[in-house]
């Protein structure tokens, strides 16, 4: 079932319609959805577009975002091209004339009227074979805030490629993609120069060496052992390969392997596409991709999830293997190139850091980068109020306050065997303030302190790493954990003991067998 999102209403109502919506919104930066006394109170009178307008976030993003999570919109939707979602913006090098969205309009209507595709193509060229390949991109955003959906304005691809050169459909697409890129460029250098006339455009450095220079780059980058690029194109190989042998035989067992795809994809989504778009503004490609991507992994899955295995089912998994081979084209020349030109070495180290946190894909082994191992891994430090650490940094208030909000009761024991830290709130177990930088041995009772002696001499000398305990506390199930803290030579640093009422996961399932 579609899940239909509707502009004009509140953020609360929408929350309360879609919970993940919370982590979706806080994700664009409103991170106020995700205080509950907040979205109880201007929840009730904010709508999104009007969150938008405040915060400065754009409404392309917001509705991208939204779009890509599987959301149909509806109400009204301001301005995508503006920050703010209200003032209209006149984006470098001219609008397209309405005159322009129209005729696009008229091409989907042709095609959803069941027109030929090729008649649709013989049209489209005559009329738009010599404007720039950026003014369709405005007048397909344009459609989108008009509120055609996302699904049907990607129709339009097969249509505007056929402006470009190419002995394959995926080529096609790929270069009509990077005019795009490049038509926006001759752009921006037009308005940067004071030029405005379009004979003189035509005289801007040429859109095939730049890409060549791309994928000089990128070639360089990948064939340096263990690099991150490299892994990303030996597992597009891979796919490669398990595509051809899963054609030729038509082998279901295959099948589980080809769904690793969603790591690759995943590592893309978390590694490469946020990083284009927050830190270089490089949002066309990597939009267009991360949806892509999304529905690929999507229909895999439900795929997967059918019993019945009939030619329907058929038709659609090779329609959805067709897309995933696409993508590998589309990454080798425009993702990886558009990477390799524009991250630093800093930035691809922290890639190839990131990436060990993923799991193996198509049996492609992360080898090890040398220059990125022998690089400092930032340690921590407190400098201007900031815990600084290796994850990120936080000042001590935030620190202590999420320290706090865990649901659980935190007390740290370091190798020394005194209390460091305990976390604050109401405790089932409690612990006075006195008892910091006193021996946790001294904060048990006799028949307790042997086991706990024996506990924390195991995990000193690495005879267990975790030790649970569940009880009763006042009729209630209580989870108490105690694991040993080490850095990541496997140094004994402390011990740590967790406390957490596990009633309502016993509540849970009592529900589910009911």
């Amino acid at each position: 079932m579609a899940k239909r999102l509707d502009l004009n209403k509140t953020v609360y109502e929408l929350t309360q319609e879609y919970p993940e919506l919370i982590d979706i919104m806080a994700g664009l930066g409103f991170k106020e959805v995700t205080k509950k006394p907040m979205l109880l109170s201007v929840g009730k009178i904010m709508t999104i577009p009007r969150g938008a307008k405040m915060k400065n976030i754009p409404m392309m993003d917001v509705v991208t975002t939204l779009v890509r999570q599987g959301f149909e919109l509806s109400g009204e939707i301001p301005d995508l091209t503006s920050a703010s979602g209200s003032e209209k913006e006149t984006p470098a090098g001219g609008g397209a004339p309405a005159s322009r969205t129209e005729q696009l309009k008229a091409y989907l209507k042709r095609l959803g009227d069941g027109e030929e595709l090729e008649d649709v193509r013989a049209d489209f060229v005559r009329e738009f074979g010599e404007v720039e390949a950026s003014e369709i991109m405005r007048a397909e955003q344009e459609l989108l805030q008009e509120g055609t959906p996302l699904s049907e304005v990607q129709r339009l691809c097969d249509v505007h490629s056929a402006l470009f050169h190419g002995a394959t459909r995926e080529e096609k697409i790929a270069n009509a993609e990077k005019e795009v890129e490049a038509s926006l460029e001759r752009q921006k250098a037009l308005k940067e120069t004071g030029i405005r006339e379009q004979e003189k455009a035509a005289q801007a450095p040429s859109a095939g060496k730049d890409y060549t220079d791309k994928n000089v780059r990128a070639a360089r980058l990948a064939a340096v052992k263990g690099h991150p690029l490299g892994t990303l194109v030996k597992e597009n190989e891979a796919f490669a390969d398990l595509l051809a042998k899963f054609r030729k035989t038509r082998d279901e067992s295959l099948l589980p392997a080809i769904r690793e795809l969603t790591v690759h994809y995943a590592k893309k989504g978390d590694l490469l596409y946020p990083l284009l778009k927050v830190r270089y503004g490089v949002t066309g490609p990597a939009e267009v991709m991360w949806t892509v991507d999304d529905e690929i992994r999507d229909e895999l899955g439900a795929l997967a999830k059918e019993s019945v295995h009939d030619e329907k089912w058929n038709s659609r998994l090779d329609a959805a293997l067709t897309r995933a081979e696409e993508m590998v084209y589309k990454e080798q020349n425009i993702l990886f190139p558009i990477c390799a030109v524009n991250f630093t070495e800093e930035d691809w180290q922290g890639i190839y850091r990131d990436a060990k946190d993923y799991a193996v894909c198509f049996g492609v082994e992360p080898e090890t980068w040398e220059d990125a191992e022998k690089q400092p891994v930032l340690q921590g430090a407190v400098s201007d109020d900031e815990v600084v650490m290796p994850g990120g940094h936080l000042t001590v208030e935030q620190l202590t306050a999420l320290l706090n909000t865990i649901p659980m009761e935190i007390s740290f024991v370091d190798a020394g065997n005194i209390n460091r830290f305990f976390n604050e709130g109401p405790k089932v177990f409690k612990r006075p303030a006195a008892a910091i930088d006193r021996e946790v041995f001294s904060c048990h009772p006799p028949k307790i302190e042997p086991m706990v002696r024996q506990i924390i001499d195991d995990f000193r000398n690495n005879r267990r790493d975790a030790v649970p305990v569940w009880m009763e506390k006042g009729g209630r199930t209580m989870l108490v954990k105690y694991m040993a803290v080490r850095d990541g030579a496997g140094k004994y640093l402390g011990t740590v003991e967790l406390v957490q009422d596990m009633e309502f996961a016993r509540e849970h399932f009592l529900e589910k067998q009911a």
